[in-house]
C-alpha cells in the first residue's frame, strides 16, 4: 500500500496522479551500415523516467563500475544527430546514453539535473578491445593479444558535449559521473559547468581509445558521497597495466610501445577550473597514460599522477597544494614544468620500482614554489627542480579568482604564461544565470619548510602515512599506518619478506597506526613470534615473523 499525504492546497478530487513506468523516452537505433542520421532535438523538456539502479549490470573494463545500457535518450548507431537547448529533469537513470557505433553527435546548451544515475554516457563495445579484462587484478601477459589498436569501430567517436550545465546527478547510483567515457575515441567536452555530485564530475574509465579533449569546464563540489577520487578522474587499466608497478616496468621495458597499444592519441585537459574538497582536483589513477595537461586552475586538491606513462603537465596553477606522484614506473617520461605550486610534492610509494635516488620522470623542473626553498629542494636527489624558483607569484586579484600573474612576477622566469580566468563553464546567457561557481580559496603563502619524519627499522626506512596518501596503498583514508618507504635488498627487513611500499597494518591482531603505536608494539612483543599484516599491491597479505624485534630510530636530517 502506498499512502500519500497531500499538501493543504491540493484537492485530490481534482488532482492528476501519475506514476513512472518508462525507462527510455526516445531511442535512435541504427547500424554502421544504416545509421540514424540528421535528427535534431531542440528546446524540449524530458522528465520522469523509471529508476534503473537494480538493472545496472554491464561490467566496464578493469573497474568496479557497472552500467545500465540505456537512458532517457539512447543513441545506438547514429550519425550527425544533436540534442540542443533541452532540459532533463528528475530522470530515474542515465540521462543520455551513447552506445556503441555513433559518430558526430552533439549535446549542446542542455540543463541536466537530478538524474538517478549518469549524465551523458559514451560507452563502446567491449568486443572491440583486444584482450579485455573485466576485473581489477593481474594481467596475463603470456596470452595477451599484442596487436595495437581496437578490433573494430563499434564505439562512439568524434562526439561533442558543449555548453551544458550538469548538476545533482547520481541521486540513486553513486558510482556515476555527469560525463562518463568508456571505450570511446575523441570525445570533446567543452564549456560545461558540473557540480554537486557524489563522485567525479568527468570520468574517463580506461585508455581505450584516447584522443579526448576536456576544455573550458568548471567542475567543483564533487566526490560528496564517495572517496579516493577527484573532480576529474581517470583510470588507465589497459593491456600494459597490472597492480604491481615492478611488473609494469618490466613488461614495458620488453615492449617499449606497449603503453600506447590501447590509448592511441593523447587525452588533453586544458583551460579548466577544478576544485575537489574530498580528494584530488585532477586524479590520474591506476596507469592513466598519454595525457597533456596545461593551463588548468586547480583550486584545492592538487594533481595526482599514479603509475603511468607520458603525462605532460605544464603551465598549470595549483593553489595551496602540489603534484602528488604515486607509485611511478621506471622511465615513465612524465614531465611537470612551468607550473605554479604551493607546497612540496607529496609522493607515495615511489620506491617500489624506483631506487632511492632514481630520477623521477623525464623532467620535473622550472616550476615556481610559493612556500619556501625547502619545499622546492626536497626532492633534488630525484633530479627535480634544479632550475625552479621559490617566490611569491604576485597574482593579479586572487580574492576575486583572478590568478593571472602581474608583469613583474618571477613566474615568467620559469616559463609560465598567463591564461584567461573568465572563460570557465557554460557560455550561454540562459545557463549562466542558473549556474553556480566554486568558492575561491584564500591562498596560503606561509613558508612550509617542515619535512615528514622518517625512521629506520631492521635496515629499512619507514614513515607515517595518513589521509589521501593512503590511496597509493589501496587503503581507506581512515586507515593511518606506518609504511616501508625503502627496503634495501641487503636489509634484514627484506630477508624477512618485507618490501618497499608495504603498509604495516597490524601485528598479532593489534593495529599499527602511528610511529608511537609501532614503537609500543615493538617493546610489548619483543622476541615473540606472530603475524604481521601488510598491504602490498593493494592487497592484504601476512608476513610470518619468528621474532618481532628491532629498534625503531628516527632518521637524523
Amino acid at each position: 500500500m502506498l499512502y500519500y499525504m497531500p499538501l493543504p492546497e491540493i484537492d485530490l478530487d481534482e488532482a492528476k496522479v501519475e506514476i513512472v513506468r518508462l525507462k527510455h523516452l526516445i531511442e535512435f537505433n541504427g547500424t554502421k551500415e544504416n545509421p540514424v542520421r540528421g535528427i535534431h532535438l531542440q528546446g524540449l523538456t524530458f522528465k520522469h523516467t523509471a529508476r534503473t539502479f537494480m538493472e545496472n549490470k554491464e561490467q566496464l573494463l578493469r573497474s568496479d563500475w557497472t552500467m545500465y545500457q540505456g537512458g532517457a535518450i539512447v543513441f545506438n548507431g547514429a550519425e550527425e544527430c544533436s540534442v540542443e537547448n533541452c532540459e532533463f529533469d528528475h530522470l530515474g537513470g542515465n540521462t543520455i546514453f551513447v552506445n556503441n557505433y555513433n559518430r558526430y553527435l552533439t549535446v549542446r546548451g542542455c540543463y541536466i539535473h537530478h538524474s538517478g544515475a549518469n549524465g551523458i554516457v559514451f560507452v563502446g563495445d567491449p568486443d572491440m578491445v583486444r584482450s579485455p579484462l573485466f576485473r581489477y587484478g593481474n594481467q596475463n601477459y603470456e596470452t595477451m593479444d599484442m596487436t595495437p589498436g581496437p578490433l573494430g569501430d563499434n564505439y562512439p567517436q568524434d562526439c561533442w558535449v558543449d555548453d551544458c550545465l550538469i548538476t545533482m546527478t547520481g541521486r540513486d547510483e553513486k558510482q556515476t559521473a555527469p560525463v562518463q567515457i568508456s571505450m570511446s575515441q575523441r570525445i570533446r567536452v567543452s564549456h560545461c559547468s558540473i557540480y554537486d555530485v557524489p563522485r567525479a564530475g568527468i570520468n574517463i574509465n580506461e585508455g581505450t581509445f584516447g584522443g579526448h579533449i576536456i576544455e573550458f569546464c568548471d567542475v567543483f563540489n564533487t566526490v560528496l558521497e564517495t572517496g579516493d577520487h577527484g573532480s576529474f578522474n581517470s583510470w588507465g587499466r589497459d593491456r600494459f597495466w597490472t597492480p604491481d608497478v615492478v611488473t609494469i616496468s618490466d613488461q614495458v621495458a620488453l615492449h617499449p610501445d606497449m603503453q600506447y597499444w590501447d590509448v592511441l592519441e593523447p587525452n588533453v585537459l586544458r583551460y579548466n577550473r577544478w576544485r575537489c574538497d574530498h580528494g584530488w582536483d585532477v586524479d590520474l589513477d591506476d596507469g592513466s597514460s598519454f595525457y597533456r595537461i596545461y593551463c588548468n586552475l586547480l583550486l584545492n586538491g592538487g594533481l595526482k599522477m599514479r603509475e603511468g606513462y607520458d603525462r605532460v603537465a605544464t603551465n598549470n596553477i595549483i593553489l595551496n597544494n602540489s603534484l602528488h606522484p604515486h607509485v611511478w614506473v621506471r622511465n615513465s617520461d612524465d614531465v611537470f614544468k612551468h607550473n605554479i605550486v604551493f607546497t612540496a610534492y607529496q609522493p607515495a610509494v615511489m620506491n617500489s620500482a624506483l631506487g632511492e635516488s632514481d630520477r623521477w620522470g623525464k623532467e620535473l623542473d622550472y616550476n615556481l614554489f610559493a612556500t619556501g626553498q625547502a619545499a622546492m629542494r626536497k626532492f633534488a636527489a630525484h633530479g627535480a627542480d634544479a632550475h625552479s624558483v621559490s617566490a611569491d607569484p604576485l597574482f593579479v586579484n586572487p580574492g576575486q579568482g583572478d590568478f593571472r600573474v602581474r608583469p613583474e612576477s618571477p613566474a615568467f622566469k620559469i616559463g609560465f604564461r598567463n591564461f584567461d580566468m573568465t572563460d570557465f563553464g557554460v557560455k550561454s546567457e540562459k545557463l549562466k544565470k542558473l549556474a553556480r561557481t566554486p568558492d575561491i580559496p584564500e591562498i596560503v603563502l606561509q613558508i612550509q619548510d617542515e619535512v615528514s619524519a622518517e625512521y629506520t627499522w631492521l635496515g629499512a626506512v619507514l614513515k607515517e602515512v595518513k589521509g589521501e596518501e593512503l590511496s597509493a596503498y589501496g587503503a581507506k583514508f581512515s586507515q593511518a599506518s606506518m609504511a616501508l618507504d625503502r627496503v634495501p635488498a641487503e636489509s634484514e627487513a627484506y630477508k624477512l619478506g618485507l618490501r618497499s611500499g608495504d603498509l604495516l597494518l597490524s601485528f598479532g591482531g593489534k593495529e599499527i597506526s602511528t610511529a608511537a603505536s609501532f614503537k609500543q608494539l615493538l617493546e610489548e612483543y619483543a622476541g615473540k613470534s606472530g603475524k604481521l599484516l601488510v598491504m602490498r599491491n593493494q592487497k592484504e597479505m601476512v608476513v610470518k615473523l619468528a621474532a618481532f624485534r628491532g629498534e625503531m630510530q628516527p632518521v637524523e636530517r
